[in-house]
This record gives C-alpha cells, structure tokens and sequence, in this order.
C-alpha cells in the first residue's frame, strides 16, 4: 500500500538522489572512498528511521480511515485509543467528539420519531372515541326532530353532551399542539417576577363556572407575599389543570384548598382536594401522558371528563421553567399536588 503513494515515491527518489549526490561529494571533497561509503551508509540509516516512522504513521492514517468507513457502514463505535502522536491524535479525538455527538443526535431523533408515532396513535385513539359518541348523537337528533315537544327536554340533553364532546376534543387538540410545541423547544417561556396569588386567581378565574356547578367550593390560604420568577400565563395554565383534576375528583360539598408560601429555597404553590385521593398502583403514572387511573377508568362510561393529558402537560409546563410538580395524598384522604419553583437553579 506504501509502495502505490505517489507522494513517498517521489520523496524516495529525491532522498536517493540526495544520498548519491551527497555520497559522490564527500568522496570527491575528501579524496577518500571510504568518506563517501559512510556518506552513504549514514544516509540508509537516516532513511530507515525515516521510513519507519513515515510508516507507522501512515498505518495511524490507515486505522483512522478504517474507522471512518465501519462508521459509515453502521458501526457504532470509532476506537482512536491506540492513537498517541501529536496531531494524528488530536485529529482522531475531534472526530471521535464529532461522531459520538452525532450518534447522539441521531438516537434523539429517533426518539422523538417514535414519540411522533406513538402521539399519533394515542391521538386517533382518543379521537375516536368522542367522535363516535357524537356521531351516534346526532343520528338520534335527528331522529327525534319530528317528534312533538314532549321530547324537546331530551332533545336538548343530547345537544348538551354533544357540545361537551365537541369541547372536549377542541380541549384535546390545543393541549396535545402545546405539548408538542414544548417537546419541540419552541415555546419561549418568559422570566418575570409572578406573584403567587394572582395567579391562584387566574387560575380559578376560568373555573368559577365549574365549581359551582359541582358544588365543590376553593379555599384559598396565600401568602401575599409569595413570588417566584416564571411565566405567569403559561404557569396559570399548569395550576388550572391541576385544579380542573382535583374538581372532577371531588364530590359535591367537599373543597380544594389552594395554598402558597415561599421559603429560603423556593416559592411553592399547593393544591389539595377532599375526594378519595390517588390509588397507590396510580401515584407513579399520573403525570404520563394519557394514563387514567383506576376510578376514571371505571366511572368512563358515565363521565367520560378526563383524557389522561392535564396533569402531563402541567407538569411539562413546569418544568420547562425550571420547576417541579409532584403528586401524593393528604393523611386522611384527598390528592395532594405541589408546584415547586426554585429560586436557583438545581
């Protein structure tokens, strides 16, 4: 392989030529044959020692562009540990940082390409469902639309559900668009001072409606001066879902009680409701996406409120911004959720 490079055949003919050159001058110069036999003999030792050298290096080169090719044929790993010389080594460890960066990004992209696939599949699973119902409430309006008035409280039953159904899609696409525009990185979070009970308020403002209607009430216990530095909006939106969770698994008559308070390490945000808590077998899965417990499980056929989505994008939402959402339960029943900001980052 040496012997094909045109670049050591032409310094092998011009160190040959110099030696005999150098040999034939020595010989003249000293009028001595011997002076020029050592002329020669010590350039065939130089050229030995060079050659040696310009060997092994070249055989580094050789290793490095075997590496490359098994990268680019599939192999997963360049092995440039045997590699000690100076620039030869510094070259094999920037491609080693290149290729182990790129293996990486290409993992991720696959990843996200089966997250991609399985959103897909989970958002045509949980479409079918509501669009059936619908589909199969509209069949009975219009059935029922000749009849006489006596099927008009009926009639406006079946307009509600389908209205619900509807709301509960629209809900389902914007969450799963905000889900996967924070998954993608390109939702820009704000950092401003936020203080905790605006917003509490904020947060309670668009389910005013709802809690009245369950007949559960909101029990507020802030502290006025709790902040922490976030997105105030975006932050809302988290707290809503939480406590939207807690309202459908509270009976009427029992509260959700919201508190804040700030301490030396974070400002923490708490909500707490009267229901039958979270099962044990649930706890570690109620932040996945999708995933419904037990109770809703079981209460599906009659009230079919909760897709599994809330709790997962509050708690994306709060960790984008640094933060921390957990889950437990209250000694003696009841859900506990904490949002936790911190005010450095851990």
């Amino acid at each position: 392989m040496l012997l094909r490079n045109r670049e050591l055949g032409r310094f092998a003919a011009a160190y040959l030529v110099a030696a005999v050159l150098l040999a034939w001058g020595g010989a003249a110069l000293l009028g001595s044959l011997a002076a020029g036999l050592w002329t020669l003999v010590a350039a065939a030792v130089l050229g030995a020692v060079t050659a040696g050298f310009t060997a092994a290096r070249y055989r580094a080169i050789a290793r490095l562009s075997q590496g490359l090719d098994d990268a680019l044929s599939g192999e997963r790993s360049l092995r440039f540990a045997s590699m000690r010389e100076g620039e030869l080594a510094v070259l094999a460890s920037g491609i080693d940082k290149l290729f182990a960066r790129l293996v990486r990004e290409g993992e991720e992209l696959d990843r996200e390409r089966r997250r991609l696939a399985d959103a897909l599949a989970d958002v045509s699973h949980q479409l079918k469902t509501p669009l059936t119902s619908l589909a199969i409430i509209v069949e009975l309006l219009e059935r029922e639309a000749a009849l006489d008035g006596a099927r008009a409280v009926k009639r406006r039953e079946r307009l509600g559900q389908a209205e619900a159904l509807v709301d509960r899609i629209r809900w389902l696409v914007q969450a799963l668009l905000k889900l996967a525009r924070i998954d993608a990185g390109i939702v820009a979070f704000d950092s401003a001072p936020v203080r905790a009970a605006d917003l509490v308020a904020s947060a309670l403002e668009p389910l005013a409606a709802a809690f009245e209607a369950a007949g559960v009430e909101p029990v507020c216990a802030l502290n006025p001066d709790a902040r922490f530095t976030g997105d105030g909006p975006w932050t809302a939106e988290a707290l809503e879902n939480v406590l939207k969770n807690c309202l459908e698994h509270t009976p009427a008559g029992g509260e959700v009680r919201i508190g804040a308070r700030e301490d030396a390490l974070a400002c923490r945000i708490t909500v707490e409701d009267t229901g039958p808590g979270i099962a044990p077998e649930d706890l570690p899965h109620v932040f996945e996406r999708f995933y419904r417990g037990r109770a809703d499980r079981d209460a599906a056929a009659v009230n079919p409120a909760g897709v599994g989505i809330g709790l997962a994008l509050a708690r994306e939402l709060v960790s984008a911004q640094g933060g921390a959402l957990t889950a437990g339960n209250v000694p003696g029943g009841g859900a506990r959720f904490e949002l936790v900001f911190f005010k450095t980052p851990v």
